[in-house]
């Protein structure tokens, strides 16, 4: 099997806002360009796809998370870069994920895209914390519903203080390492 034949899943978690979806479409490119099967497993569109019906409690969320999971070991088995760009705000769904990975033998990285609340608030891609802040919503990962950061990713990515291409590149230079591109 060729290095690009090679699947894994990475896993980008953090906060609403944070650039995950961002650093995951630029390594997309990269990767293609390179000759990698890739997919984008994007939160969003699992949620009106794969997901629909789902609320936002926690049993709703691990849920999610574990069906988006199984897709992306599935591809990930089958020579197929998933990049899943997806808050997973509980440990203990992306551990179970992980575990999911480890005994089906696939390769799985976590990532987490560090970037503080305030900067996601000020970013705001989908209006969610002004939303929030104005009574509209509530529940919102982070602010007023909680995020349990990883304590030791395979990579921190501090999307704050570099570029999406700066970014994006840190986590090709981890695949690279691991034999993966």
């Amino acid at each position: 099997m060729s290095v690009s034949d090679q699947g894994a899943t990475v896993w980008l978690t953090g906060l609403p806002s944070a650039g995950k979806t961002t650093i995951a479409y630029a390594l997309a490119d990269r990767l293609r360009a390179e000759g990698h099967r890739v997919e984008v497993l994007d939160g969003d569109e699992i949620r009106e796809f794969l997901s629909a019906g789902l609320g936002f409690s926690r049993e709703d969320r691990h849920t999610n998370v574990q069906r988006i999971g199984f897709v992306a070991e599935l591809l990930a088995s089958n020579g197929v870069k998933a990049l899943v760009p997806v808050i997973a705000p509980f440990t203990d769904s992306r551990e179970a994920v992980r575990g999911r990975h480890a005994a089906a033998e696939t390769n799985y990285l976590e990532v987490h895209v560090a970037t503080p609340v305030e900067v996601c608030s000020e970013r705001d891609v989908k209006g969610l914390y002004a939303k929030q802040a104005a009574g509209e919503i509530s529940g919102l990962t982070g602010v007023d519903d909680p995020y349990e950061a990883p304590e030791s990713p395979d990579l921190r990515i501090e999307s704050h203080t570099q570029t999406v291409q700066e970014s994006a590149s840190a986590l090709h230079a981890l695949l690279t390492e691991r034999g993966l591109a």
